[in-house]
């Protein structure tokens, strides 16, 4: 018996750009990258960009330069990247779209989706790599990366609600995310 062939969305013409939001630890790089396979589209991790371009991992700009310019280079980037690519998926930080107008780029430049994963699911992905994330590295144990988890998503929930498409879900797969949009491309 052969197996059937798994479901394929096209994505629309008029969808130059995939933008995925959220929290650290939602999953954004490896949808991201799944859609970028699926839709035929080229994929870029933010953060991975601009790593590349300052030549010093995430931490290490945190650590010698400070959040704030941190968050300049992000948003430089992040419109370096709009503009030079008209089809892309972008992984974005969890911080990007709270900082320097980013959410406004976001939201004219392409469809916008925001993954939304519970903070137990969150605390579960990162307790083991917490240390290798700037905003999360000198957290104690488990209970603190929780708070600090539950405070910033506090924080950056207004921008992330402000995404057309939402996952809310603690494991948003590709077919989840593809029917998702396709649904928003047919009622929109």
């Amino acid at each position: 018996m052969t197996r059937p062939s798994p479901v394929r969305y096209a994505l629309p013409a008029t969808a130059k750009r995939l933008h995925l939001i959220g929290m650290p630890g939602a999953g954004k790089t490896t949808l991201g990258r799944a859609l970028a396979v699926a839709y035929g589209l080229p994929f870029l991790d933010l953060d991975e960009e601009i790593v590349q371009r300052e030549q010093r991992s995430v931490s290490e700009i945190f650590a010698q330069e400070g959040e704030e310019y941190f968050r300049q280079r992000e948003a430089d980037t992040l419109r370096d990247v709009v503009a030079t690519y008209p089809r892309l998926v972008l992984a974005t930080g969890g911080g990007t779209p709270c900082f320097h107008h980013n959410l406004e780029v976001l939201l004219t430049t392409g469809l916008t989706l925001y993954l939304a994963v519970p903070v137990e699911e969150l605390v579960r992905r990162l307790q083991a790599v917490a240390a290798s994330r700037p905003l999360l590295a000198a957290l104690p144990d488990a209970a603190g990366l929780e708070t600090r988890l539950r405070e910033t998503l506090a924080a950056r929930q207004g921008f992330y609600d402000s995404a057309p498409i939402c996952c809310a879900a603690p494991t948003c797969s590709l077919e989840a995310v593809q029917q998702l949009i396709a649904r928003y491309f047919t009622t929109a």
